[in-house]
């Protein structure tokens, strides 16, 4: 469990702050006027179906890395409504910054999604923990099973802590760096002049994420696979030093 709360901390946490052991861990993402991190809700809706939003977040984590050159981000079930995913910044972002950037990706790939009111604000909860109102548990996902997931975004039992560890020790934090020039990209009058750009243009991020495709490549390290085979899946825990159990699903003939 520490190990978990090490590895929460080392992406999404300010220094200042600690996370309880007990479940659930809802904090207040605001210290000292800045935040590490901002969660994107992709939850069901009537005319949003698990597929379609499962479909969209894939195309948003793809774009991020392919477009903007961000680190690959967190993936969670919410345990109730969707999927979640997460950017953790290297440094404090300041609460305008953060929700200025928010504001830009939501306009340029997903303008459908419904936000917090409060925006970066807004408490994060983090998994693992146990949703009151489904008696399900939200958990950090591998990528390539997002789809198992589709028609019910939570999991029966708690996951296996270590389990949790090992999806996130791999992860990066957006350095300053990377997020002036994904801003820069995104709204090109705000760029500065000593943050060093691309030598290749970059597509220019507008298209929606309902059209965007995401990447099926093999060599491309860190990007969401929609269609991941149970091979794939199993082969990438596997060589994490995870054993994998899935849950079985019988469809009626």
């Amino acid at each position: 469990m520490q190990e978990l709360l090490s590895q929460l901390a080392r992406l999404y946490l300010h220094p200042e702050v600690s996370l309880p052991d007990a479940t659930p861990r809802v904090i207040d993402p605001v210290t000292q006027e800045a935040v590490r991190v901002v969660v994107i809700p992709f939850d069901v809706q009537p005319e949003h179906s698990g597929a379609d939003r499962w479909a969209q977040l894939c195309a948003v984590a793809n774009a991020l890395q392919g477009e903007l050159g961000l680190p690959a981000p967190a993936v969670s079930v919410s345990g109730a409504t969707g999927f979640r995913l997460w950017l953790s910044f290297a440094e404090p972002v300041p609460v305008p910054k953060a929700q200025h950037f928010l504001a830009l990706l939501r306009t340029a790939y997903f303008d459908d999604v419904t936000l917090p009111a409060a925006g970066v604000r807004a408490p994060v909860a983090f998994p693992p923990g146990l949703n009151g109102a489904t008696g399900k548990w939200a958990a950090f996902i591998h990528p390539g099973m997002g789809a198992s997931f589709e028609d019910e975004p939570a999991l029966d039992m708690p996951p296996p802590a270590m389990g949790q560890v090992a999806l996130l020790q791999g992860l990066d934090s957006i350095s300053p760096a990377q997020l002036q020039r994904a801003m820069g990209i995104l709204q090109p009058d705000i760029r500065q002049p000593d943050v060093p750009q691309p030598a290749a243009e970059v597509p220019p991020a507008v298209q929606s994420a309902q059209s965007a495709q995401p990447v099926q490549s093999d060599t491309a390290q860190g990007l969401l696979l929609k269609d991941a085979t149970l091979e794939d899946i199993v082969r990438h825990l596997h060589a994490q030093n995870i054993e994998p159990t899935f849950r079985h699903v019988l469809v009626p003939r």
